[in-house]
């Protein structure tokens, strides 16, 4: 038996994560803003053709040479999705949503928050052939971003409205990878796919048989990576498969065993993506003209769609769901949060920023016109969304702040249960 008073550092990984995730979210908005200056500027050409060069090799037909957008987009966003499965994973063996009780209010939340704004974005770009794949586009949170406005209130923004932000992001990441799967998937190859399974379930009986050594799944999740990128999936999706089979010695109410492969990677790995992965992803994509940005432009279905998406249906979604789950008892209130600060929480939900762009490329594959229409709207969707939630946070009342963040310290420090091998 593992020895569980091993651990990671002195603080949880839940804190550890907030935190993190704040710091990589100021870092994500200075390199999106980053890339408006270049895209608006001399420099433009220059941006433009050191992403899109052919750097090779020639992965598969399918991509063709690969360039660095190629090499973010699909190859380090595998390492993103990895430490989203990891912390999916975490959160339900080990974390906030370990039971159906605290499922509850998230799953209902982020359900309602990925219905609504589709629904919004269908209906205004119902006339518009060609735009119904854009779906998806607005139903999804960044959580960085979102986490990252919520550091630049401090105190103003109690613990419990953090956690509920980062359980409904985590289970709305859910979603999102489903959809990527499912719905922007055209063409499958078997037998890439066969290979992945192949490789998957060595993973599985690696971790079923005891074997911790965290090497050993490496090399083996390169390989997943590569053969779901020849299967035709989105090679991103590897990252979440991977996560799955890595093994988690539980923890609970403590910081992370130092035993726990998951916990170890997820530690090593979240560095790099904050500070690095997901702020070079912003500058990679959230490069766009505005030169010859007017209102026809800004107006147009497929932005005022996304923008709609977000901005209306994420507040909606998710204020309506969260307050209909209370006022019929199928979930408490979040403890030391007034329904005005909740609802500025659901309107921060609104920043689809990271997951919406890379939908938003996803969706429109053939179309770099639609494309760059979509990055509008999720760029004026997710900074409306941002200030007004912002805006709201700072001006409401504060509600039992310091009662309601010994409670959480409380409830995060409870009891420990038994330490398991998962």
């Amino acid at each position: 038996m593992p020895n569980p008073s091993r651990r990671l550092g002195g603080t949880s990984a839940l804190r550890e994560f907030l935190r993190s995730e704040a710091a990589g979210g100021i870092l994500l908005m200075g390199a999106a803003a980053l890339a408006l200056i270049v895209a608006n500027s001399p420099l433009y050409d220059l941006y433009h053709h050191a992403l899109h060069e052919p750097i090779g090799p020639v992965l598969t037909p399918k991509l063709g040479p690969m360039t660095a957008h190629l090499w973010i987009n699909d190859g380090l966003m595998a390492v993103f999705f990895l430490l989203v499965g990891l912390e999916i994973k975490r959160e339900f063996v080990d974390g906030r949503l370990a039971t159906w009780s605290q499922r509850r209010l998230p799953f209902i939340a982020a359900a309602s928050g990925m219905i609504v704004p589709a629904a919004i974005y269908l209906a205004v770009t119902s006339g518009e052939p060609g735009l119904a794949n854009g779906w998806a586009i607005p139903a999804a949170t960044d959580i960085a971003f979102a986490i990252g406005v919520l550091a630049l209130l401090g105190r103003r923004a109690p613990t419990s409205l953090k956690l509920f932000l980062t359980t409904v992001a985590i289970v709305d990441d859910m979603g999102a990878v489903a959809i990527i799967a499912l719905a922007y998937t055209d063409a499958i190859d078997l037998a890439a796919l066969a290979a992945a399974g192949a490789i998957l379930a060595v993973m599985y009986a690696l971790n079923k048989t005891g074997v911790r050594t965290l090497w050993l799944y490496m090399p083996l999740a390169l390989g997943l990576w590569y053969a779901v990128l020849l299967s035709g999936v989105h090679a991103t999706i590897a990252g979440v498969l991977a996560a799955a089979v890595i093994p988690i010695i539980k923890t609970p109410g403590a910081p992370d065993s130092a035993n726990s492969p998951l916990h170890r990677l997820e530690h090593a790995i979240a560095p790099l993506v904050a500070f690095f992965i997901v702020p070079l992803f912003g500058f990679a994509n959230a490069g766009v003209s505005l030169a010859e940005l007017g209102l026809n432009q800004i107006f147009a279905p497929l932005p005022a769609g996304i923008t709609a998406g977000l901005f209306l249906g994420k507040q909606l979604g998710i204020f309506l769901a969260v307050w209909l789950a209370v006022k019929f008892g199928i979930a408490s209130r979040l403890r030391g949060a007034t329904w005005l600060q909740i609802y500025g929480v659901s309107l921060l939900c609104g920043i689809g920023f990271t997951m919406s762009l890379f939908i938003g490329a996803l969706a429109f594959p053939a179309s770099p016109e639609l494309i760059e229409e979509a990055k509008i709207g999720v760029l004026i969707g997710s900074f409306v969304s941002a200030i007004a939630g912002f805006l709201i946070l700072r001006l409401a009342p504060l509600a039992a702040l310091h009662q309601e963040e010994e409670e959480a310290q409380d409830e995060e420090i409870s009891s420990a249960g038994d330490v398991r091998h998962v």
